[in-house]
């Protein structure tokens, strides 16, 4: 059983080792190229640029303030949150620590910048025509990523949970 936990928090620590590295690598080109450049706005393709913004407020610039209570307001919840999702990570028998670990590691990414920076470097412009979606960075990938796997494991377990019950 040990063996067990042991290998289960080995590989929870690797992804989310990896997860913030990939995200810090990312965000410090994208700033070594705004102190060079001055500003980042790079072209990729007519869905896809690279234009620097900094996010005080949560995934995707959500509650963005100015307001120093309310950064840290955020900031505490946030520590709060990655509390419980190790706690959640350590519980968690199955393959949803995968998916809790990707929150995690992307979570682990943007607080260290809210930390450092007092803000989180956004920097990811998809769009079509005129639509741009919100700005946003590797980490907040892969928390996304994250998230939308545990709600469809949740809907596909409760759903196998009523077949079960119904017959």
């Amino acid at each position: 059983m040990f063996k067990n936990n042991k290998k289960k928090l080995i590989l929870s620590l690797s992804v989310i080792i990896v997860i913030f590295i990939l995200d810090r690598i990312s965000k410090l080109h994208i700033l070594n190229l705004a102190e060079v450049e001055n500003n980042v706005d790079i072209y990729i393709n007519s869905y896809l640029n690279f234009h620097l913004i900094w996010n005080t407020g949560i995934g995707f610039g959500l509650f963005s303030s100015e307001n120093n209570f309310y950064y840290n307001l955020i900031s505490i919840l946030i520590f709060i949150i990655n509390v419980i999702i190790i706690i959640m990570i350590l519980k968690t028998k199955d393959y949803r620590v995968l998916f809790l670990t990707m929150i995690l590691g992307g979570s682990l990414g943007n607080f260290f910048d809210r930390i450092y920076y007092r803000a989180v470097p956004d920097f990811i412009d998809l769009h079509y025509t005129n639509f741009h979606w919100f700005i946003f960075n590797v980490a907040d990938i892969f928390i996304t990523i994250g998230i939308i796997c545990l709600i469809i494991v949740e809907f596909i377990l409760n759903n196998k949970q009523l077949n079960n019950e119904t017959t």
